[in-house]
């Protein structure tokens, strides 16, 4: 090959070839990536300190499928309950002086869920259970009426039902029935004590009717014994309605003008 030719294809080899480009360094260098390995390094400890915090309060508050969960406090324990606009629909405090709970209706029901124990709202209390137990030694207390289709004491206890300075009331509109199976049946008053029937009878049916502490009544010129010798009397009532001991004799010595009617 010749110079010349040599020279034209040098030229021609050097049009072709394209030029060099800058090469710039790519990566994070001093400051950068000493920052950026700091932060790397905060965050890694932060993730373990958040796990061993997050151990640390499950083995504190006792946080198990096969425990109870337990919840402390110096004061009260408070829990609530509220709606999706954020507004308080429930809420539950329990205390060192009692246990409060607010809410449109409190309800217990069975371990199984199924039936209904006591339910509360602000109209009335119901109780479904079987039996109600009272074990105060002074009883149940009621300011104003109860209604209850049965009261009954515990096997071989008494039943108390006791007014001590007002007026003891027994109503039903088809009957009161007080029975005692296995016992007996004891009504006193201090005052009166009234028995009355508007549409039917009173009835005292048994073995034998005792009425104690009678008054004996006596009218003038009555002829019978002596009160401590007389055996029979007869039971006499005035139109009031006291009833009295008259002594017995061949015809009946009940008069309403005896001296019990009289001061009657």
């Amino acid at each position: 090959i010749t110079q010349e030719q040599f020279i034209l294809a040098s030229q021609s080899l050097h049009l072709q070839r394209p030029g060099c480009e800058a090469v710039y360094p790519v990566g994070l260098y001093g400051w950068r990536k000493r920052c950026l390995y700091f932060f790397l390094l905060l965050l890694l400890v932060t993730m373990i300190v958040n796990l061993a915090l997050t151990v640390w309060i499950i083995k504190v508050m006792n946080f198990s499928t096969d425990s109870l969960l337990v919840l402390r406090s110096e004061r009260n324990v408070t829990l609530n309950a509220r709606n999706h606009q954020g507004q308080l629909t429930g809420q539950l405090t329990v205390g060192p002086e009692g246990v409060e709970a607010q809410c449109q209706r409190l309800e217990v029901r069975s371990r199984d869920g199924g039936r209904l124990l006591f339910s509360a709202d602000e109209e009335q209390i119901t109780m479904t259970t079987e039996k109600f137990t009272v074990t105060g030694s002074e009883g149940a207390v009621f300011g104003h009426s109860v209604e209850t289709p049965l009261i009954q004491a515990k096997t071989s206890e008494d039943l108390r039902l006791e007014s001590p300075t007002r007026t003891l009331t027994l109503e039903a509109p088809r009957g009161v029935e007080v029975s005692a199976g296995a016992g007996t049946l004891k009504i006193s008053s201090r005052k009166d004590l009234q028995l009355e029937s508007t549409e039917g009878e009173i009835l005292l049916d048994a073995d034998s009717v005792r009425l104690e502490n009678l008054p004996l009544g006596l009218h003038a010129g009555s002829t019978g014994q002596a009160p401590g010798k007389q055996a029979v009397y007869e039971v006499c009532v005035c139109p009031s309605g006291k009833i009295y001991l008259s002594p017995a004799e061949s015809v009946s010595t009940c008069q309403a003008m005896s001296s019990i009617c009289l001061w009657s």
